[in-house]
């Protein structure tokens, strides 16, 4: 696949996102804490992205690696817990290993970036259904907005001068999973991506009768008429792609991941790249374990 076919197929998958704000409109940002513990800096912040809310977030570093660093933009996940939103970066979840990841991050000298999504965290007074439904009826998509936002904190975050805007990663479980691939499809500022349990083949979900497994923010209209997940992936090659997954995950069907991880080794070995994708399944649920995390952190060392 051509660069220029790529940039068009970008701008297409972008469209199908709905009436978006404008991509460029201006970035302000208010530091509303700064904490330091014995490992990290954590800046709490406000950020006008959108112009419809402001977006809270949290940026990490640790304490005491100077200059500029590699970051993640770590996505949260879901859980049908709106109250956790960006909190899960910095005091993680039962769902996933110890320490946060934020916490795994600073001590292997990245920075991190984790923001609250529509609906949940700080925002969770939206709730997810209602903001659906309005948001259609004005001629946007919930999902659309949501990695609209996450776009524009990658926008951030190479404002920063302790960033390297040369070494950007993103990370993410289940919801966050799902983040992660199409933010590292859509802009290719994002040099490496690590997704974990939610890598779901479209119409295998469908065979397995799993639509009612994802929330209703999952779904973009019109997105089967141009894209399969695995086209959206191909996107991202040749830039090296980690995907975790469970065997026994429903949210991620087997056979599903099996087409997909075909695919895209076909995709990365004609752009010869074939050792920057990898699925790695794990004889366990929709769950982060201790290998999978040790497995993603080797990752990291290795390409961001």
């Amino acid at each position: 696949m051509t660069e220029a076919s790529k940039s068009k197929q970008r701008t297409e998958l972008y469209r199908l996102l709905g009436k978006l704000p404008d991509r460029y409109r201006p970035i302000t940002v208010k530091q509303v804490t700064i904490q330091e513990t014995d490992e990290l800096v954590i800046e709490k912040l406000m950020l006008d992205v959108n112009g419809i809310e402001h977006v809270s977030a949290y940026f990490t570093k640790p304490k005491h690696k100077p200059g500029k660093l590699p970051v993640v933009l770590f996505n949260h996940s879901h859980f049908g817990q709106y109250e956790v939103g960006k909190d899960e970066f910095v005091k993680g979840r039962p769902e996933m290993q110890q320490p946060p990841y934020a916490v795994a991050l600073g001590r292997a000298g990245y920075a991190g970036l984790c923001i609250d999504s529509w609906c949940f965290g700080e925002r969770q007074q939206r709730k997810e259904l209602d903001t659906f439904k309005e948001m259609l009826w004005h001629g946007q998509v919930l999902w659309g907005m949501m990695v609209y936002d996450n776009l524009r904190a990658l926008d951030y975050l190479q404002t920063r001068p302790d960033v390297d805007s040369e070494r950007i990663a993103t990370i993410g479980m289940s919801m966050g999973s799902t983040m992660a691939w199409w933010l590292a499809a859509l802009d290719e500022r994002i040099k490496v991506c690590i997704d974990l349990c939610c890598l779901t083949d479209y119409e295998s979900l469908i065979e397995t009768k799993g639509l009612g497994l994802h929330g209703i923010y999952y779904y973009v209209p019109d997105l089967l008429t141009h894209f399969s997940t695995a086209r959206i992936n191909a996107l991202i090659s040749p830039r090296p792609h980690f995907s975790l997954a469970g065997r026994f995950d429903p949210l991620t069907p087997l056979q599903g991941l099996k087409k997909i991880d075909q695919q895209l080794k076909e995709v990365y070995l004609r752009e010869g790249a074939s050792n920057a994708w990898q699925l790695h399944i794990y004889d366990v649920g929709h769950e982060e374990t201790v290998a999978m995390r040790t497995d993603i952190l080797a990752f990291c060392t290795k390409w961001l």
